[in-house]
């Protein structure tokens, strides 16, 4: 009877693993979604392989600005200190871009001297910018009389005696990058241009252009 008995009863060995194996049944959807989840992953890197891409093809480069031409139509300083001034620049913009062109939503302009503004600001229309192509510009500003500092009055006087005036030309706005289909949200643009010219009290009309230092745009 004990040797049936013995017979009878499981081993222990054989019934942890009958249970180990109930423990460790597989789950039928852990195939489905590891298939997911690289699918997910591998379309994920795709996208960012095109978009490194992309951007490695179509990096847009800044636009370049350069001051070619100055004109001055009025320029009158008075008591209590301001100035009523006419002004008209003619500006070359560049786009480098050979993949890339520039949508100018807004931009206004206004001159300074001595980083203080002496005409108002003014807004210029919309302007596009082909992909490699150059534009020429000439905005007129001024015509409504800007107060300013005493030294400000006091350096253009004296400026204007000795004949030489330094000016800057200062661009500002929003522009958007385009390639083919695909156009960018909108960017800062900030455009400083320096520039000396010949200039006497009471001189009407084209100045000569003494010497420039380029225009640095900031984006």
């Amino acid at each position: 009877m004990a040797e049936e008995q013995a017979l009878e009863q499981p081993h222990p060995k054989m019934t942890q693993g009958k249970l180990k194996g109930k423990g460790m049944a597989s789950d039928p959807y852990k195939g489905p979604r590891r298939a997911l989840c690289g699918c997910i992953t591998i379309f994920l890197l795709l996208i960012g392989v095109t978009v490194l891409t992309l951007w490695l093809v179509y990096r847009p480069n800044k636009p370049q600005f350069k001051v070619v031409g100055v004109a001055i139509y009025e320029l009158n300083t008075s008591a209590p200190p301001l100035i009523s001034t006419t002004m008209q620049f003619t500006v070359i913009t560049r786009n480098p871009n050979k993949r890339v062109s520039i949508y100018y939503d807004k931009l206004s302009t206004f001159v300074s001297y001595k980083n203080e503004p002496i005409t108002p600001q003014v807004m210029l229309p919309p302007l596009y910018h082909r992909k490699h192509s150059t534009v020429a510009v000439s905005p007129v500003v001024g015509g409504t009389a800007v107060p300013v500092s005493l030294d400000v009055a006091n350096g253009l006087v004296m400026d204007m005696a000795y004949g030489v005036v330094g000016l800057r030309l200062v661009f500002f706005g929003r522009l958007r990058w385009k390639a083919g289909a695909i156009k960018t949200g909108h960017y800062g643009v900030y455009v400083k241009c320096d520039v000396l010219v010949g200039l006497k009290k009471g001189f009407v009309g084209q100045v000569p252009l003494l010497g420039t230092r380029g225009c640095k745009v900031d984006i």
